[in-house]
């Protein structure tokens, strides 16, 4: 787990020398994860020109199976295998063509990785589905989700703990000066919490599974990555307080969903960075930069934390993801984010 944001490391009494290492240096602002689009050089060379002091790998679901997010993060899976039947993603004895498809595009994300960024320096931010995402979005050989299954949970996620941790190091070295950053997305955890999700029949819903579970099985995942982890979730009711619990080093929202201010407030104080998403995902017509700075300064005050403290403790993001978004759009939104972050500067 990443040391808390801190803008003043402790010193040593003694030398009047820092005695701890410097802080993680989260950058000012930075997108969610998907773009539209279909070519991966040029999605990098928008987000790295956009958001310059946080880049990311996008994600291009409009490129088909494989690139959507549950068939993205099944690349990533090691020693298991997926393919994709009219229902969705199903685990399988032996991977075919769709799970070599899912490989082949996020090889191709990192050879243009290689091309467009090798020379970034500073945090850059993977994505893929988290445990509980993942589990709710594949199905089992015998029949329904495999989130019913406590092996199967285990097995997939020491799976993709596994993959994910080669997926950084590979990171890594295609790109020295990366401070890699994972990013597990979690849209489907507020629904496995409140026994929401449908069973694949689509007649019924599966049971709800216990917060401590949750958390427990989160946790393992996080600890296993040796990376800083942002756990996101922009739907409603984002269980904050479990994410946090669970390790996450950031946890990352839509601003507009959350209206657990005792959750934000506990993760300020444990030291949890903040990536609150504030404007939308799809086509919108987006206020003044400083307008969306103001918000969140309105928003800091309330929580009852000190004005200076606002610009380490938050990382500005879209709501959501932007797949769904126009290109022109997916680039006003991330410069809206850049630009809003700098009026959150001291002045």
């Amino acid at each position: 787990m990443a040391p808390p944001i801190d803008p003043a490391p402790p010193v040593d009494p003694s030398t009047g020398d820092d005695a701890a290492e410097p802080a993680f240096a989260w950058g000012p602002a930075t997108g969610v994860g998907s773009l539209p689009g279909t070519d991966p050089a040029e999605a990098l060379r928008t987000v790295t020109g956009e958001l310059p002091g946080f880049a990311h790998l996008p994600e291009l679901p409009a490129r088909g199976a494989g690139a959507d997010l549950v068939g993205r993060s099944a690349a990533l899976l090691v020693d298991l295998a997926v393919d994709l039947t009219p229902a969705g993603w199903r685990l399988v004895a032996r991977g075919g063509i769709d799970q070599r498809r899912a490989r082949e595009f996020l090889a191709r994300d990192l050879d243009a990785l290689s091309e467009v960024a090798e020379t970034y320096e500073g945090p850059f931010k993977l994505q893929a589905a988290g445990p509980w995402t993942l589990a709710a979005g594949l199905e089992r050989t015998r029949g329904d989700r495999a989130v019913v299954d406590p092996g199967a949970r285990r097995d997939l996620a020491q799976s993709l703990t596994e993959g994910l941790a080669a997926h950084v190091a590979e990171v890594g070295a295609r790109v020295p000066g990366a401070r890699v950053v994972v990013q597990l997305d979690e849209p489907s955890v507020p629904a496995v919490l409140q026994g929401g999700l449908p069973t694949i029949s689509g007649f019924g819903k599966l049971a709800a599974v216990e917060a401590s579970v949750v958390q427990q099985e989160l946790a393992g995942v996080v600890a296993g990555l040796g990376a800083p982890v942002v756990v996101h979730c922009c739907a409603n009711r984002a269980p904050l307080e479990l994410f946090r619990a669970a390790g996450a080093d950031a946890v990352s929202f839509d601003l507009g969903q959350v209206q657990d201010l005792d959750a934000i407030g506990t993760a300020v104080d444990a030291g949890t960075h903040l990536l609150p998403g504030v404007v939308p995902g799809t086509d919108a017509t987006l206020p003044a930069a400083k307008a969306t700075a103001s918000r969140l300064r309105a928003w800091w005050n309330e929580l009852g934390f000190p004005a200076e403290h606002l610009h380490t403790a938050v990382t500005l993001t879209p709501a959501c993801g932007l797949a769904g978004a126009t290109p022109g759009y997916a680039r006003t939104a991330m410069t809206h984010v850049r630009e809003a972050a700098r009026y959150l500067q001291p002045e």
